[in-house]
């Protein structure tokens, strides 16, 4: 459960500024409340709280941290092809790791949650604000297909390039690297757990 030391009426702003509802808070210690995403947030006298399965993407409207390069790893698991699947993902920046996730995503091929994952990556980041991202996964295929290095047969895989691509145009400067396995592991042990715990 993240708590963001913040000014509560800084953050509403900022919410309502990305068009989330604000509501009164539920008790008398309660400042406000808002749902995004999956995730609920608690506004305090000094501290936002936020709790919920996945509280990234609200973490980064709350936050005030505006601009800046990240490190954005990715990876999709997935048991059987198709099978139970999921994402992982990690953001670095210079002062270490600013959020990191995995959640199940359903029944899909291995391919097909490689690219759910660098999806859920880049609109985390983007959510934070960050204005470049250079993203490193080790599936060599969605890599260089979203390079257009390869070609994309599948239609369902070309759909979610053409997602991809769109969330990269949001950044002034992205760049994408295939990097081996083990410089993945966070993002692979995030996608990983996320299965373990369904």
């Amino acid at each position: 459960m993240p708590v963001i030391q913040s000014d509560p009426d800084a953050a509403r702003e900022r919410l309502a500024a990305a068009g989330v509802t604000v509501a009164d808070g539920n008790t008398d210690h309660e400042r406000w409340r808002a749902e995004y995403g999956g995730a609920t947030a608690v506004a305090y006298d000094d501290k936002v709280v936020v709790q919920g399965g996945d509280t990234a993407r609200l973490e980064a409207l709350l936050r005030d941290d505006d601009g800046g390069r990240v490190h954005v790893y990715f990876d999709g698991a997935c048991r059987g092809n198709p099978g139970p699947s999921s994402v992982g993902f990690v953001l670095v920046d210079d002062g270490g790791i600013v959020t990191e996730g995995g959640e199940t995503i359903g029944r899909a091929t291995n391919n097909q949650a490689e690219y759910a994952a660098l999806v859920k990556a880049l609109e985390v980041a983007h959510d934070y604000g960050f204005d470049e991202v250079h993203i490193r996964g080790d599936s060599e295929l969605i890599v260089k297909q979203v390079r257009g290095e390869w070609d994309t047969n599948d239609p369902e895989l070309r759909e979610q390039r053409v997602r991809v691509r769109e969330l990269l145009m949001q950044f002034d400067d992205w760049q994408l690297e295939h990097v081996p396995r083990e410089i993945n592991d966070r993002a692979d042990q995030l996608a990983n757990d996320a299965l373990d715990d369904a």
